[in-house]
């Protein structure tokens, strides 16, 4: 059995993205171990349950009802602290997104960069997607470099950011723009070849099942798999998991 650690903001992660590899790891017989800035128990994005506008946008059926089982969770329920964090107390690593202005906590802090840092120089294997991407490109090495300089990656493209915003600025504001920059912007800057990201095929709302990941779009790099957003979940689920 393997001991995952997945760091969240205390509100407005993605639903999908948290939940699915949750089941998917903890099915497996994996541990998977939730941490909070000061331990506090987290929640989702709530407009993602509700489907954020006019019920299209949210998070699908079956990944509402995985989040539903994950409220029960032991570890979901009495998360660690970041700054307590051991990195080589865990096997694996998985960052997971989310948009809304919550994330900003997660995103943000120096403290958990220090700790994916310190995780990522252990060589074990890491799951990032969509904005959790921007944690390991905001993360540096000891030479000042963003851990993720020699990877090839992906994150959520700037069509798909740029797109959810023009469709529901008239309602929500700039809540589909968690940050003035795009970011694939930002990751394509920590990269040491701008070309190491890759966007995959264009897909605005065809997303991978449980069963079918015709849809879906993973990137692969050794021990590090990535993925774009929730409708990748299940596919970056199983790679991660088929590394442990």
């Amino acid at each position: 059995m393997a001991k995952v650690l997945c760091p969240l903001p205390d509100a407005d992660f993605d639903t999908t993205e948290v939940a699915v590899p949750w089941h998917v790891l903890t099915r497996a017989g994996h541990q998977v171990v939730f941490a909070t800035e000061m331990g506090e128990k987290a929640a989702c994005d709530p407009r993602l349950l509700d489907g954020v506008l006019f019920g299209q946008l949210g998070a699908a059926a079956d990944a509402k009802a995985l989040y539903a089982d994950l409220l029960q969770d032991p570890s979901f329920n009495a998360p660690q602290v970041w700054s307590s964090l051991v990195p080589s107390d865990h096997d694996a690593l998985l960052l997971p997104g989310g948009h809304a202005p919550g994330m900003r906590q997660y995103l943000g802090s120096k403290t958990l960069q220090e700790k994916v840092a310190a995780f990522w120089k252990l060589g074990r294997p890491v799951g990032a997607i969509c904005h959790g991407v921007l944690v390991l490109a905001r993360s540096l090495d000891e030479q000042g470099r963003s851990v993720l300089a020699g990877q090839r990656t992906t994150c959520l493209p700037k069509y798909m950011e740029r797109s959810a915003y023009f469709l529901t600025a008239w309602k929500l504001g700039r809540y589909y723009r968690t940050y003035p920059a795009y970011v694939e912007d930002e990751v394509r800057a920590a990269l040491a070849d701008p070309s190491q990201l890759v966007r995959g095929p264009r897909t605005l709302s065809a997303r991978g099942t449980e069963l079918d990941d015709n849809a879906a779009f993973v990137v692969e790099d050794g021990r590090y798999v990535s993925a774009r957003w929730p409708g990748d979940a299940w596919a970056f689920a199983r790679a991660l998991a088929s590394r442990l």
